[in-house]
């Protein structure tokens, strides 16, 4: 093999590994899209729960998770949950109460999380939180948030950014560009998944 093509090999090699760790380093599961044995192994849940939690899908709050375990588990409990847990909120619609249940988060740096709004990027929440915690706190709390995307002008990397979806299905956000309102997002990609998995992947888009 020549050094170029070594070279070469090295470098795409360190970058799918890049990649990897990126993603790796979320300890944070989706409700909507954790396997039913994942979730059965967390320590405050079990087959039952899992399940449970599966049945009730699309969770469009992690207040609907909750209700599903409000019977079962504690308050400590859930709480505890939610650091391995989570249905992340939207930073430009959530409520104070969704996001008090961010781990680790105050009343004040709740405030904070409103007085930026409307936020049209992550970038943005990076710039804004981070002039009150430092770079791992803000990482720390990305986990657990999202900014919508803007339907007829995000980029496919940015659609790749949703939790769960593929690159199939971010070529068909575009295809069907420019999109006039929710109803015709629904329609169109409603012909290729069902309507739970439409509801899920609404929760991450804006018709701009």
């Amino acid at each position: 093999m020549r050094p170029m093509q070594i070279l070469t090999l090295m470098t795409l090699t360190l970058l799918a590994s890049t990649v990897m760790d990126q993603v790796a380093a979320s300890n944070v599961a989706n409700p909507n899209l954790a396997g039913q044995t994942d979730l059965a192994a967390m320590p405050e849940l079990d087959s039952a729960l899992a399940a449970a939690i599966v049945a009730s899908r699309p969770l469009t709050s992690t207040n609907e998770l909750d209700a599903v375990l409000n019977d079962t588990l504690t308050a400590e409990d859930r709480s505890n949950l939610h650091v391995r847990l989570f249905v992340p909120i939207n930073l430009n619609t959530a409520s104070r109460q969704e996001i008090m249940l961010v781990p680790g988060i105050s009343g004040r740096m709740a405030h904070e999380f409103e007085e930026y709004r409307p936020y049209t990027s992550m970038e943005q929440f990076r710039r804004e939180i981070g002039k009150y915690v430092d770079t791992a706190e803000v990482a720390r709390f990305e986990q657990y948030v999202f900014v919508p995307l803007g339907l007829n002008s995000a980029s496919s990397d940015d659609f790749a950014t949703i939790p769960g979806i593929s690159r199939k299905m971010v070529h068909e956000f575009e295809e069907y560009r420019p999109y006039s309102d929710i109803k015709q997002f629904r329609r169109e990609i409603g012909k290729y998944v069902d309507d739970n998995e439409v509801a899920r992947l609404e929760r991450y888009i804006t018709v701009d």
